[in-house]
């Protein structure tokens, strides 16, 4: 058996064990009682229900007519690499343990994307400018579903953001603020890309989002930068 001395400092190494497992390891009752980013997680994150809103891109997406298609490869080595692929070759798992695509991507205007300012105007900032806190918003999303049933070209309407609020509440300042339209019930048939009429947003509205309700930026389903044929009802509340 073990001495008194050799149990004593058994003992005190076991307690210093478990006071360092509690300080890098919170239980979920203290983790959940602080502000900090590991409550925000077990409290909302964690069982959340996750939606994925975005498209995946592919070569063959509807893209804006005006932009070439992308193209998507197997990756090769841009070099000679002495005992394991020359220049040219296409990396495999058989030979060289991993594979890799190559991606040439003619806009970055292709499926789910943030449009920064930069985009219609060099004095505003690019993509790499803007803060990562964008990402993390309130979402506010207005639908104009079931008047697109009789008008396949209509916009959405101060009107519309009225009527949202009542059944809602007031649009918080910094939301993003997003049209659902189900126009991307079509995706990814590239007719989409030659429509001449579908749905948008009034200048109105636009004006009572970003100067009235403060939103960070607003979002939509149609192709970026798709043409369309703007008429009097679609500035003006319907």
């Amino acid at each position: 058996m073990p001495s008194d001395k050799r149990q004593s400092r058994l003992l005190a190494s076991l307690a210093l064990i478990a006071v360092i497992c509690a300080v890098l390891l919170p239980c979920k009752s203290d983790a959940a009682d602080d502000n900090s980013l590991w409550s925000v997680y077990e409290q909302a994150l964690k069982g959340a229900k996750y939606v994925d809103l975005t498209h995946t891109i592919t070569p063959n997406i509807p893209v804006r007519a005006g932009f070439a298609d992308s193209t998507f490869a197997p990756a090769k080595a841009g070099a000679d690499i002495e005992g394991f692929a020359k220049s040219g070759e296409v990396y495999t798992y058989a030979k060289h343990g991993f594979e890799a695509t190559e991606y040439i991507l003619r806009t970055a205007q292709l499926g789910t994307q943030l449009d920064p300012p930069a985009h219609w105007a060099p004095e505003y900032p690019a993509i790499d400018e803007l803060p990562a806190t964008y990402a993390m918003r309130p979402l506010v999303v207005i639908s104009i579903v079931e008047r697109l049933k009789t008008n396949s070209n209509c916009a959405l309407q101060v009107s519309d953001i009225e009527a949202w609020q009542k059944e809602h509440s007031r649009i918080p300042e910094c939301s993003r603020c997003l049209r659902a339209l189900r126009w991307s019930k079509a995706w990814p048939d590239r007719k989409l890309a030659t429509l001449k009429e579908f749905p948008g947003v009034g200048l109105d509205a636009l004006k009572f989002l970003h100067e009235q309700r403060k939103i960070l930026f607003h979002g939509h389903e149609p192709l970026t930068r798709t043409r369309r044929r703007t008429s009097k009802a679609n500035l003006a509340d319907a």
